[in-house]
């Protein structure tokens, strides 16, 4: 990967390690007044502790970024945790979908950034 894919790749890693490990943590406080629906949906992840895999997912996701290790793999993983954000904010949240946004795309740059390493997946 050239410079400033290394960067991008290591920027993207820490971002998805700090939110992953949130979703142990607490560190990051949750906005107030958030609508009921989000509430619901929350709740049902937390109960479920579905959150804690997609924590999981994350945060191993995030150090294989940032150690550059199994990335194109994590890329495709998180793709679907990507997918899933950027649903939530526009059925649930859209005022604060930019965030998610950011992770699509993101996730979209890593997974181009692999595409060699996807070559014998994809040949028909």
């Amino acid at each position: 990967m050239n410079k400033a894919l290394t960067i991008i790749r290591i920027v993207f890693g820490i971002l998805i390690a700090i939110f992953g490990a949130n979703k142990f943590f607490n560190f990051i406080p949750a906005p107030e007044n958030l609508p009921e629906a989000v509430m619901n949906y929350m709740t049902a992840l937390m109960s479920t502790k579905t959150l804690y895999l997609v924590g999981a997912v994350e945060l191993l996701a995030g150090l294989s970024f940032i150690f550059n290790k199994y990335g194109a793999l994590m890329a495709i993983i998180l793709m679907s945790v990507s997918i899933n954000a950027v649903l939530f904010h526009i059925y649930l949240s859209p005022s604060d979908i930019a965030g998610a946004l950011i992770l699509l795309v993101l996730n979209i740059v890593m997974l181009y950034a692999y595409r060699d390493k996807y070559k014998d997946l994809l040949a028909v």
